[in-house]
């Protein structure tokens, strides 16, 4: 079998792949052939029959999207038979879409108006009254106008064969045939905005976006989603220095063509009336706004005061994951040259015992684009679903070549790209269930001492020996920790397990690490026991110790740490206690003003340039797309500025190249770390009703939180004392109940609501979520009391 055959396009000798389809071998060589239902990265339907041409041979027209090409084939896709083909299926494409043009958002980017101009009349047959379809209401996210469909069905197959959820189908005959759901909702699924993307026509667009601008209005930039560790390419489109809209970039090793909601809709958040636009001191209890120069010299006296009065041991910096990396690497400069190493980014962890032993960053293991090709996946205490949705592109391709995608959780995630096995247990039953993959995976070899001891008295299961026995049988295997795991207190025991599961099925591992940028706080030393690129340095305190323990003075720089903490309870009451704490934050709340003495306007990721580095450990560079609201300004900048006014050495930088360049240099010779061997001293036993705290999907970072269309969607995160009904029997609850939740020091009242994906045992509160402040630990013993 050969690997070309010969065709002739239009005139043109091309060699092409055998079997590909005519369409696919003339836009590999830049040979336009108009059409409507054909996607790349959908399946084929041929139903809209715009891209019929001339086969040598043929007697009528056939459509270039469902032939495939042969030795030897001639098509003309311009001949007087194609082209009359074309212009008639044009002209019975458009006796029922509207002229509404003008008021049309998809108007002047739309594949119907471009076809039209080259291919349709300038008058039609046909003159009887055009239908109308009544309109669905899709959700907050996607506006319809259903009487411009040409029924392409692109909506229809994405979310059959993209996402696994086909929410929207084909109903009706003939006339009657119209798009929608088969019962009227809205829309749920993560990656929904991309049938915006899809719709050839203007049937489908964006509902935050309707109405605010026109498409020859906008200024493009391209950009780096901000948001989780895949680091999706996007476009970022502005009018008049306001983003108005977010569209994804095409890149096949990461995102492909596609984007998650969260990534496409945050840019609300962006435009929040929270934004600050003024530095504002506390002053007698009263706010004031006062300049960048008074601001930062109130900022460095007061630090030097803290340092002199209590020593720098009790100054601390926490910074969110979801910053620059020439942000963390300034962040951790101006502390360290201060003498503080108490610095962390990783402000949602509960469980630090195993940090040296750690890579220099955290890694997937595989490349995201190689997921897709796995024969066996492991997610470990991973909502996918939730963490990373576009993931769920790639491992729903696993599933339909044949491959299996595993879970293992402390609750059932039922998700659709799912082909086999859940193990699903309360965490310290989980553990021992891994522990006994383990040892499942070890029969017949020589587990290391410390292994042999954990799993000795672990007992097998027939589920266990299956997970067991399908990655033993994997060519390509792959073993993921989640963001659920890195939360937990027992997170070093799953990443324990997870890298000796790995090693004993001979498949890779890694972590799906939180927020845009951990990976580059990491190699920037947004750490307190590592520096740059992971050199060594004397252990300053965890986020948890600084939290926990409290400080004199805090730096808090791009966080809300009553939504972003792991105890935010205890975060609030240290932060309220503290002498001195500056926040460096874009947005303004009355819980900030309850706790900061000075509030410093940045700006998000929209309005400074920077890097973000991927789970595979990509640096991407991104620039502004709008400049700088207000007074705020970049963190870098402040940062920058503020090492001056501090007398420290070495902040003379002129651009956010300069930083990312000196970092670069300082990495550039990385090498991975001589690691101290980490083993748990033994498994956890149960302990009572266990707490599990989720940050919902669109409550992850201050932007995202702020983006009314996202918080308007059904899993933005509903504030409940979830149980399943055994636990709800078991204390005599049922939906709908008030229950006093008590930890510790915390309390507060929520309402039952019962929800069988959890375990028995397990209390699922959400955290991120106005009033979860209230709260305590989200990984921890909790009293559930019924009210009178």
């Amino acid at each position: 079998m050969t690997d070309t055959v010969n065709i002739e396009i239009d005139g043109k000798k091309i060699q092409a792949e055998p079997g590909s389809l005519i369409i696919e071998a003339s836009d590999a060589h830049n040979v336009y052939i108009p059409r409507f239902c054909y996607h790349k990265k959908l399946s084929v339907a041929a139903n809209c029959r715009m891209c019929l041409v001339e086969v040598e041979g043929s007697r009528k027209a056939l459509p270039a999207c469902a032939t495939p090409i042969s030795e030897g084939m001639k098509v003309k896709t311009r001949s007087e038979l194609a082209r009359k083909a074309q212009k008639a299926v044009m002209e019975f494409l458009l006796i029922n879409h509207p002229l509404d043009c003008p008021i049309c958002d998809q108007g002047g980017q739309c594949e119907l108006q471009d076809v039209a101009m080259g291919y349709g009349g300038d008058a039609s047959e046909y003159t009887s009254t055009k239908r109308v379809v009544q309109d669905q209401n899709l959700g907050p996210l996607i506006n319809t106008d259903m009487t411009r469909c040409i029924h392409c069905t692109r909506c229809v197959r994405f979310g059959k064969e993209i996402t696994g959820e086909p929410e929207l189908g084909t109903v009706g005959r003939g006339e009657h045939t119209m798009i929608g759901t088969y019962v009227e909702k809205a829309i749920r699924s993560e990656l929904s905005g991309n049938v915006i993307d899809v719709c050839p026509v203007g049937a489908l667009t964006s509902k935050p976006f309707r109405y605010t601008a026109r498409a020859w209005e906008l200024q493009q930039r391209a950009s780096i989603a901000g948001h989780d560790c895949l680091g999706s390419n996007i476009n970022v489109h502005s009018v008049h220095d306001t983003v108005k809209r977010v569209v994804p970039r095409e890149n096949e090793e990461i995102n492909e063509v596609w984007l998650s909601d969260r990534d496409r809709f945050a840019y609300e958040g962006v435009n929040s009336e929270q934004r600050l636009t003024k530095p504002l001191l506390k002053k007698d209890g009263q706010w004031q706004e006062i300049d960048w120069t008074t601001a930062l010299e109130i900022t460095a006296s007061s630090l030097e005061n803290v340092k002199n009065s209590h020593g720098v041991e009790q100054i601390g910096g926490l910074i969110s994951p979801n910053s620059t990396t020439e942000e963390h690497y300034l962040f951790q400069k101006v502390l360290r040259d201060f003498g503080s190493n108490n610095i962390d980014h990783r402000l949602k962890h509960s469980d630090f015992s195993d940090q040296d032993s750690l890579p220099v960053f955290p890694r997937l293991g595989v490349s995201i684009a190689d997921i897709e090709k796995q024969d066996a996946v492991l997610l470990i205490c991973s909502d996918v679903q939730r963490e990373q949705p576009l993931l769920i592109a790639r491992l729903l391709k696993v599933s339909r070549n044949g491959g299996s995608v595993m879970t293992a959780n402390v609750f059932d995630i039922n998700g659709h790209f799912m082909s086999s096995k859940r193990i699903i247990a309360a965490p310290e039953n989980l553990i021992r269930r891994l522990a006994g993959l383990v040892k499942a995976l070890g029969k017949g070899k020589t587990l290391p001492a410390e292994a042999q001891r954990l799993v000795a008295d672990v007992e097998l299961d027939a589920d266990i020996e299956e997970v067991a026995s399908t990655l033993l049988k994997a060519n390509n295997g792959a073993i993921i920790i989640g963001a659920i795991a890195q939360n937990s207190q027992y997170s070093s025991i799953y990443r324990y397990l997870g890298q000796l599961i790995a090693e004993l099925s001979n498949a890779s591992y890694g972590i799906l690490s939180q927020g845009a940028n951990s990976a580059g706080a990491c190699l920037a030393g947004s750490l307190p026991h590592r520096t740059v690129a992971g050199g060594k340095v004397t252990c300053g305190d965890n986020a948890k110790q600084m939290l926990e323990q409290g400080k004199k003075a805090y730096l808090l720089f791009n966080t809300e740490l009553e939504y972003d903490s792991a105890n935010a309870k205890l975060a609030l009451t240290n932060l309220r206690a503290a002498d001195f704490v500056v926040s460096f934050s874009p947005f303004v709340t009355d819980t900030m003003q309850s706790y900061a003495d000075l509030i410093l306007p940045i700006v998000p990721y929209t309005e400074t340039p920077g890097t973000f580095v991927n789970c595979n450990g990509l640096w991407q560079n991104f620039t502004a797309a709008v400049t700088p609201l207000g007074e705020a300004r970049p963190g870098w900048k402040v940062l920058r500025v503020l090492g001056n006014f501090l007398d420290l050495k070495g902040f003379d930088y002129v651009t956010c190249n300069d930083v990312s360049e000196e970092l670069k240099q300082a990495t550039s010779s990385m090498a991975d770390l001589e690691r101290p061997a980490y083993a748990p001293a033994a498994l956890p036993a149960f302990s009572g009703l266990r707490r599990i705290g989720i940050w919902p999907l669109y409550r992850t970072d201050n932007v995202v939180r702020r983006s009314e269309p996202l918080q308007q969607m059904l899993n933005a995160g509903e504030f409940g004392a979830r149980i399943n009904q055994a636990t709800a029997d078991s204390l005599q609850l049922k939906a709908g109940d008030r229950v006093h939740v008590n930890q510790g020091d915390a309390e507060f009242d929520l309402p039952v609501i019962i929800d069988n994906r959890g375990v028995t045992d397990c209390v699922y509160i959400t955290a991120g979520v106005v009033g979860s402040e209230q709260l305590g630990a989200v990984s921890s013993t909790v009293e559930l009391r019924k009210k009178a």
